[in-house]
């Protein structure tokens, strides 16, 4: 998974190879074994891509379909402040926690389905 995702994102970006591999400042065959597969970065390699692309490690090694969990996180809180109150009633944070995780898991779900 790791390695289709940083080629789709490689040619999202309309970068080859080579090109990539200068502006992360690492050798092209170091980039084209990642590509390949053969590989995987780790650490500050990782994270240069990570941030390169915008996007966490997490989605960047296939733990997760979110690409920007801060991003998501912020969605999630926006729509549960919708949830202040339920029937009148305040809404207890126990509650907002179950309902956070519902969603989180939900999300990641669906996302995987895509």
């Amino acid at each position: 998974m790791f390695q289709e995702r940083l080629k789709s994102m490689r040619l999202e970006a309309k970068l080859t190879q080579k090109e990539l591999a200068e502006k992360l400042k690492i050798g092209q065959n170091t980039y084209s074994y990642w590509e390949k597969g053969i590989r995987k970065p780790v650490g500050e390699n990782l994270n240069k891509l990570a941030n390169f692309f915008n996007v966490s490690t997490d989605y960047l090694l296939g733990n997760s379909n979110i690409k920007d969990q801060k991003q998501f996180d912020e969605d999630l809180e926006k729509s549960l402040d919708t949830f202040k109150s339920f029937d009148g009633k305040p809404m207890y944070d126990e509650d907002r926690e179950k309902i956070r995780e519902f969603l989180r898991k939900r999300m990641e779900d669906r996302l995987k389905d895509n």
